[in-house]
């Protein structure tokens, strides 16, 4: 792992997506911001943090893939490397929440967006972005957040952490590379916020109504079980879980 740290950064994921276009870059380059001024979510939303007291970071990775069908492969095999991680740190309650929120006991602690580029070859190049709250305690105005300090009552090591976060990655990485991915699959659905329980979601006009989460389908669409029992398919851009 080659690690480039900056003090300051607008975001570690345009920063490393700038660097991969002027220079070829070994997998698992890793550039870390002690302060990302304009860290980017899902849709475009921000991911703002207190200087030094978190982990925000993006991982290139470059891989072939035969199939366009199987990206999201990659998204589950990310998420569910940082739970294991935090698993080992014993932060409680820990679940995925579609698509690719992490959360501790209801509370969102972390948060990933991978972004990917098509090359030729069946080739393509992937930044990893990952914002974990780690030691922040102060969360004004957003009630849904938390950190992993006030998860378990204690500080931790940002290094360290991410040091381990990206060689679990790494490990987990493998699982797609062997065709393995139904073995993180089935660790996914096993990790999924509220699956099966009855939740309140929100379309793209606005329409608020219940339904109840079944699956991830492998092109990363969320089934859902309607009102009227049938099944409906959404996409990122679709649907929004309410907390």
């Amino acid at each position: 792992m080659k690690l480039i740290k900056l003090n300051a950064i607008d975001s570690t994921n345009d920063f490393l997506k700038q660097l991969a276009s002027t220079q070829e870059l070994e997998n698992f380059t890793v550039v870390s911001a002690e302060n990302q001024l304009n860290g980017k979510g899902q849709m475009g939303s921000n991911w703002f943090v207190e200087p030094g007291k978190n982990l925000t970071f993006s991982i290139y990775y470059a891989n072939s893939l035969d199939y366009v069908e199987s990206i999201y492969d990659l998204n589950i095999a990310v998420a569910i490397s940082i739970i294991e991680v935090l698993k080992w740190e014993n932060i409680p309650e820990l679940k995925i929440k579609w698509p690719n929120d992490i959360m501790s006991a209801n509370k969102k602690i972390g948060g990933i967006l991978i972004e990917n580029v098509f090359k030729n070859n069946h080739e393509i190049q992937s930044i990893i972005g990952i914002g974990l709250n780690v030691n922040q305690r102060n969360y004004d105005n957003l009630p849904q957040a938390s950190s992993l300090c006030l998860s378990s009552g204690r500080f931790f090591d940002c290094d360290a952490l991410l040091q381990k976060i990206v060689s679990q990655i790494a490990v987990n990485l493998q699982f797609i590379n062997e065709n393995k991915a139904h073995l993180l699959w089935d660790k996914y659905h096993q990790l999924l916020y509220k699956m099966n329980v009855p939740s309140a979601f929100e379309n793209r006009e606005g329409d608020k109504f219940m339904g109840i989460i079944k699956k991830v389908l492998p092109n990363g669409k969320l089934e859902v079980e309607m009102e009227d029992d049938s099944l409906q398919h959404f996409t990122i851009k679709e649907i929004k879980m309410l907390y």
